[in-house]
């Protein structure tokens, strides 16, 4: 665990409908003993709305909703716990942790780590060579959840999940599959889409954690999470990565901010910009999909939201400038944290 001494920058931050705020933080110079450079620390500047919180309270009561943190202006101004979890607890983001992963293709495309996302994926998997239609898989449609491998995962209580997490060879269990449709032509919601994405990472930067570690959570400042690997050391990036729920609107935050935290460019600009606008057709309830992240309509406003098992949501609202991260068991419908966002917290938040 990295030691970091810093100085929070105290932020001035209204509860209106400012546009274009960016969460600012003031770093300390590291003392002479440091064996390598620190990472600026967070601390969330709190603007509550009393009335929301108790709304919150009150809609996740008799529910399994284990978290809800509210940010607008980019300070926190609604925060739900159950009983048991707080602000420091680990939650499991499970398929929000795609949107990470997306986040993470953005930088090594930024840094030519990886050429672009038009690239075959047989150049990372010369096993596929020869095997008509998968040869012609993308990066892009790995992204876009169009790579054609056939995949029964979304409403079929996770069997084929299921299978993939317990074979010994995660990467070649996804290649293994047979083909359903042309690569670009079909969407299909597929984890294991995801972590041939993770396996990418992990062979242009020889560890995807480390990369991740590097990249993105320490610049953010967060040092309390797990990420879960396959087999083979392999990141779980279709499902594995816990969070607090804290830390997961700070996500949600960076994007908002277009890719940017504390003055500096952590994910490119322009990959935030093409990752949340609609690349495929998605599913009617949830809405269309980008790369690794639905794109809808909440209301009258446009929005794009990580999603997970579960119940697990990180939504971005940019109109609103509001950031909302959910955390739950609702494994029977995960639709109703959408419910309770849109009936609570935006209603709040306009």
């Amino acid at each position: 665990m990295k030691k970091i001494i810093l100085i929070v920058l105290a932020l001035s931050l209204l509860f209106g409908c400012a546009t274009g705020t960016e969460v600012i933080i003031e770093e300390t110079t590291a003392p002479a003993t440091a064996e390598k450079p620190t990472e600026p620390t967070f601390a969330w500047e709190m603007n509550r709305n009393a009335a929301l919180s108790e709304q919150l309270s009150n809609a996740a009561e008799g529910t399994d909703i284990t978290a809800v943190v509210v940010v607008k202006n980019g300070a926190i101004v609604g925060e739900y716990y159950k009983e048991g979890y707080n602000e420091t607890s680990l939650l499991r983001l499970h398929s929000c942790t795609k949107s990470v992963t997306s986040a993470l293709v953005g930088i090594a495309l930024e840094e030519g780590l990886i050429e672009d996302v038009d690239t075959p994926i047989s150049d990372y998997f010369p096993q596929i060579i020869g095997n008509k239609y998968q040869e012609e898989i993308t990066i892009r449609h790995l992204l876009e959840q169009t790579a054609g491998i056939e995949w029964p995962e979304w409403g079929t209580g996770g069997t084929m999940w299921l299978s993939f997490v317990l074979s010994e060879n995660w990467v070649d269990y996804v290649l293994s599959r047979p083909m359903a449709a042309k690569p670009g032509a079909v969407f299909n919601y597929s984890t294991g889409n995801t972590h041939l994405l993770s396996a990418i990472l992990d062979q242009v930067d020889d560890d995807a954690l480390a990369f991740a570690d590097g990249r993105l959570f320490a610049p953010l400042g967060i040092e309390n999470y797990e990420f879960n690997s396959d087999p083979q050391g392999i990141i779980d990036g279709g499902s594995g990565l816990s969070l607090t729920a804290r830390d997961a609107a700070k996500f949600g935050q960076l994007f908002l901010q277009n890719g940017k935290w504390n003055g500096r460019q952590i994910v490119p600009a322009a990959w935030v910009g093409e990752s949340t606008r609609p690349h495929a057709a998605g599913y009617n309830r949830y809405g269309k999909y980008g790369y690794q992240w639905f794109v809808k309509q909440f209301g009258e406003y446009d929005a794009y939201y990580a999603v997970g098992h579960g119940g697990q949501y990180i939504i971005v609202v940019p109109a609103l400038e509001l950031v909302t991260a959910i955390n739950s068991r609702t494994f029977g419908n995960i639709y109703t944290p959408q419910t309770i966002f849109q009936e609570y917290i935006l209603a709040a938040c306009k």
